[in-house]
């Protein structure tokens, strides 16, 4: 590189370390594809790039361009930011990082430090930051809220949301909305009181907070016995979706405490395992869908709701797609919840169909015994937190999915603060293998229109973009790029470890990049100069 193109990329990192974030370039993201301004890259959730310089046609002359280590063990589970030629990231242990986005060279370093004995399920990660004006927020393991000024990874303020010696904690990504942090909880498996939270970007004061279970007197908590609302669970630990037209935040809920023995919490368990829609101003609930009442398999309904505004048999109406850990696809009305279909996607014995008032005809004989039920899909889930994708070209949505079934058995457990409370265990059923797919589904009918298939259940998801491709990656440590329309490997790579995260895109001086983490290392991709 030439001194004159050294000297004008370091013009352009300093300047853009100086770039504000503002409400009206996040709500207008698509404006800026060079950009990836939030976890989902928009507010809809598509994870979708009007980029196209890398396409169906040039995907075979994809290269590494640089590896970034996160300098820590564990599973990277990252969707990075991109803001103006500058890469934000979080990860394992509550580390944080700004890199220059062309080259990967590391601008600042961030690292918590973290009491011991965190009870975190599933492992000591972190998914990203949201970002607003000069700073940087993240959620922490220790279930504290953090705002970083991004040009240095100082902290700004710190705010405890909860205790993480019950079992609190925060792994899921921010996401802003006006000058509100939301944040949801994790800690299901411990038997804690799930929540959303919203906290002022300016301050760190919490705003608001829903409570995912409802206490004495409050609507939905007759659908608890007992006491049983008091170690609830129903997390929050997956980013939502906020439509700014509604002015409502769509948020999934997890699994009722303890996950797969429901004797002691008799009813429904609301809002366990189901899709939330907020005031964004007062966290008022306006709606609720639950997908799996009464849960018993650990069907977390913590997926991506993905948003869309179509014709729905004849009508135009505003949509919440949702692929679902419990095997089904569904569509709601998000103006006001209303159940429209649910189609399986995947192999789906706990439940007949989806009834049409959106309440599941469970199978007799599913639940889970002293000796064992077999059932599909598994406590994984025939998908799971990892993104899904939905191509505005192709009108498709693709999921990576797991095919798996387990056995589950059930058992009474006292619950004992900040240690793990499911009353169960599954594992996968005798004899079966298991494997996993990127599915093409039409996102109103779930009709499959492609599968890859993958060795294993996946732990990676989906980015499509306007070269008509699909990146995904497997748990075998395969980079692929997919034909968006047919579903033709185009091109792959093996990155030596587990992909636990969704790919995201971004450019830099006109040249895209794609990035996706690996084992303990950050890749950056892109077409080979020649």
């Amino acid at each position: 590189m030439t001194l004159a193109k050294t000297v004008g990329a370091f013009l352009a990192c300093v300047a853009s370390l100086l770039a504000q974030v503002t409400n009206d370039r996040i709500l207008n993201s698509s404006r800026e594809p060079q950009n990836w301004l939030t976890y989902s890259g928009s507010y809809q959730s598509w994870r979708y790039s009007t980029l196209d310089q890398i396409n169906r046609t040039n995907a075979q002359s994809l290269a590494v361009q640089w590896v970034f280590q996160s300098g820590s063990l564990g599973q990277f589970e990252t969707t990075p930011l991109v803001i103006d030629g500058v890469l934000y990231g979080t990860g394992q242990d509550n580390r944080a990082f700004a890199l220059d986005a062309r080259t990967g060279r590391a601008i600042w370093r961030y690292q918590r430090s973290l009491p011991d004995k965190i009870q975190a399920c599933c492992g000591m990660v972190n998914r990203g930051f949201a970002a607003l004006g000069d700073r940087l927020f993240m959620a922490t393991l220790d279930a504290h809220v953090i705002a970083l000024d991004s040009k240095t990874g100082n902290v700004v303020w710190d705010t405890v949301a909860a205790d993480y010696r019950a079992g609190y904690v925060f792994t899921m990504a921010p996401l802003v909305v006006k000058d509100k942090i939301i944040v949801g909880i994790s800690g299901g498996e411990y038997g804690v009181r799930g929540f959303v939270d919203a906290y002022s970007a300016e301050t760190g004061k919490r705003l608001w907070r829903f409570n995912t279970v409802p206490a004495p007197g409050e609507p939905g908590f007759e659908t608890w016995s007992g006491d049983s609302w008091k170690t609830g669970g129903a997390p929050a630990w997956v980013t939502g979706s906020y439509d700014p037209d509604l002015n409502l935040i769509y948020w999934p809920t997890g699994n009722p405490s303890p996950s797969d023995y429901g004797t002691e919490r008799a009813g429904d368990n609301l809002y366990s395992n189901s899709m939330l829609a907020l005031d964004a101003d007062t966290g008022t609930l306006k709606w609720y869908f639950q997908f799996t009442p009464h849960d018993l398999h650990d069907y977390d309904a913590t997926q991506t709701p993905v948003l869309l505004d179509a014709d729905w048999q004849g009508h135009q109406r505003k949509l919440l797609i949702q692929a679902n850990r419990n095997g089904f696809l569904y569509v709601l009305d998000r103006t006001n919840g209303q159940f429209l279909s649910a189609k399986p996607f995947s192999q789906v014995t706990w439940a007949k169909e989806i009834a049409p008032n959106g309440r599941p005809v469970v199978a007799a004989g599913s639940e889970p015994t002293v000796t064992g039920t077999r059932t599909c899909p598994g406590a994984l889930g025939a998908t799971n937190w990892f993104s899904p994708s939905y191509d505005p070209q192709t009108k498709l949505l693709y999921v990576s999915s797991s095919v798996e079934c387990d056995t589950f058995t059930g058992a009474p457990q006292k619950y004992h603060e900040g240690h793990d409370f499911l009353g169960s265990i599954y594992v996968p059923a005798k004899g079966e293998k298991t494997s996993g797919a990127m599915r093409a589904l039409d996102p109103f009918t779930g009709e499959k229109k492609w599968e890859f298939p993958y060795t294993s259940p996946p732990w990676g998801g989906a980015l499509s973009t306007a070269g008509g491709v699909v990146f995904g990656g497997d748990s075998e440590g395969n980079f692929i790029v997919f034909d968006a329309r047919t579903g033709i490997d185009l091109w792959h790579i093996q990155l030596g470890a587990a992909i636990y995260s969704s790919p995201m895109t971004y450019s830099v001086a006109g040249r895209q990049y794609v990035v996706i983490p690996a084992g303990a290392a950050l890749f950056a991709f892109a077409l080979a100069e020649k």
